[in-house]
Formats: C-alpha cells, sequence, structure tokens
C-alpha cells in the first residue's frame, strides 16, 4: 500500500482513519455519540501502536479533543471569541511545546520563510486565488444561504471583530491543519495520505464552522492544495498568505451578501 521506506502497521492505519473518521462525524457533522465512541477507540489502538508513532499522533488526538469539546460557530461576541480562540490556541500550543520540551524533538515547527524572494509564479498564483475567489464565494454564499451563518451588523466594532475573527482564524487554519496536523503525519505517511487526513479534519472544521451546503467540497480541495503548495515553498507565510487573500475576498462577500446596499463590488 505505502512505499517500503513507511512501515505503517495495520493498527496504526486504523487509530489513523479512526482520527478521520472522528473528525467528520464528531466535529463536521456534530454526532456526538457515535463520534466520542470512534475517538476512545482510536485512543485505545494507540496502546497496541510502536511508541514513536503512538506519542506523536496523540497530539493530534488531544487537540481534536478540544475542537470537540468547543463550541464551533462564527459568533463573534466578545465572549465567544475569548473562549474559542483560547481552546484554538491550546490545540496548536499543547503539540508545539509537548514536542519540543517533552518529546525533546523539533517535531511540530512553524517555519514562516523559506529564506529566499516569492518567485513570479508564486506571486501569480496568489492573484488567480483572489479572482477564483471574487466569482466563487460570493456565489457560493448566496446559492446555499451559508452567509445566513455569519451575522454582520452595522457598526465599527462589530465590522472590525468580523475582520479579526475571519482572519485569525485562517492564520490558525494553516498553523494547526498544514503545519501541525500535516507535519507529524509525514513522518509516517506518503505526503498524499497525510494531505488526505489533514485536509479531511480542515473540511470538517469549516464544515462546523459554517461552510455548509456544498462548500465541503470547496474547502476540500482547497485544503489539499494548500498542503501541496507547504510542501513545495516549505513556507507558512506563504500559506498564510493565500489563505488571507481569500478570508479578505470572503470578509467583503459577507457584508455585501448581508447589506448588498453598502458596498455593491461583486458581480454575482
Amino acid at each position: 500500500m505505502f512505499h517500503k521506506k513507511y512501515k505503517v502497521h495495520i493498527v496504526e492505519i486504523l487509530c489513523l482513519v479512526l482520527l478521520a473518521s472522528a473528525g467528520i462525524i464528531l466535529i463536521g457533522l456534530q454526532m456526538k455519540l457515535i463520534g466520542w465512541l470512534i475517538l476512545i477507540i482510536g485512543l485505545v489502538n494507540l496502546f497496541y501502536c510502536r511508541k514513536k508513532f503512538a506519542r506523536e499522533v496523540l497530539l493530534i488526538y488531544i487537540s481534536l479533543i478540544l475542537l470537540a469539546i468547543t463550541q464551533i460557530t462564527t459568533d463573534i461576541s466578545y465572549v465567544h471569541m475569548f473562549e474559542m480562540g483560547t481552546t484554538l490556541i491550546l490545540a496548536v500550543s499543547i503539540p508545539y511545546f509537548a514536542s519540543r520540551y517533552i518529546y525533546k524533538d523539533r517535531l511540530v515547527r512553524f517555519i514562516f520563510h523559506h529564506g529566499r524572494k516569492w518567485y513570479r509564479k508564486e506571486v501569480l498564483y496568489v492573484s488567480i486565488t483572489a479572482i477564483i475567489s471574487y466569482f466563487l464565494i460570493p456565489f457560493y454564499l448566496k446559492n446555499t444561504g451559508a452567509y445566513l451563518n455569519w451575522s454582520v451588523e452595522p457598526g465599527f466594532d462589530n465590522i472590525l471583530r468580523l475582520f479579526i475573527g475571519t482572519n485569525a482564524l485562517g492564520i490558525w487554519d494553516e498553523l494547526f491543519f498544514v503545519s501541525t496536523v500535516l507535519g507529524i503525519l509525514r513522518r509516517f505517511l506518503p505526503f498524499s495520505w497525510a494531505n488526505l487526513i489533514q485536509s479531511i479534519l480542515f473540511t470538517a472544521f469549516l464544515y462546523e464552522l459554517g461552510f455548509t451546503g456544498w462548500g465541503f467540497i470547496m474547502i476540500f480541495v482547497f485544503a489539499l492544495i494548500q498542503g501541496i503548495v507547504f510542501k513545495k515553498t516549505e513556507s507558512l507565510l506563504y500559506v498564510i498568505t493565500i489563505h488571507l487573500t481569500l478570508d479578505f475576498i470572503l470578509f467583503l462577500a459577507l457584508i455585501e451578501a448581508h447589506h448588498p446596499d453598502w458596498m455593491p463590488i461583486f458581480m454575482t
């Protein structure tokens, strides 16, 4: 199934299948009973895995538990932003500090710059992302009614919190799913399989956040591509720039969807 350099045992494959399944069922679909059962079975299976595999994949399971007990919504009240923000910070911080100070290993690293200027094709790719997002995101929000999952109230404070919330979450997505989850899984799996699992978890999280309808297809493809781009550039700064470009379009599209007379800048 895998190249011979990846000696993954059957029980370890099962643990990863259960991990991805728990992400879909527990977080994405919010089927709590069966979702928790799957997650617990996955944790128990870690006892039968190799020590190195078990202790490193355990970090993803711990973060998944934190996400499962978090109320993942687009509520931008100060209280909810603080509560959800605290949990999300822990979901990234625990794997980072555990790998560095407990495991004494640079398992999780946040490499923001690759030590060179961006190539022209990389700048072009960001521009293409903006153009595609300009047409796709407003259409998706209105076609599915998903924009109703966000609240856009008048007032500078409300608009500022919406802007901060969408962008902060975009940065967190890349720190956690692309850098942390993908970074851990790449040690044990071929890149394509590791990227597939991180994309499933990425999609489940954003589906629960508010990208309902057929949004999961759009998010899944985006997550896969982000993983590939990160592999090629090894730059979190670059993949975050791509994500924030998309999030800025999302921010503007949400405002127009709720208040079409404010700034009619989209064609859809």
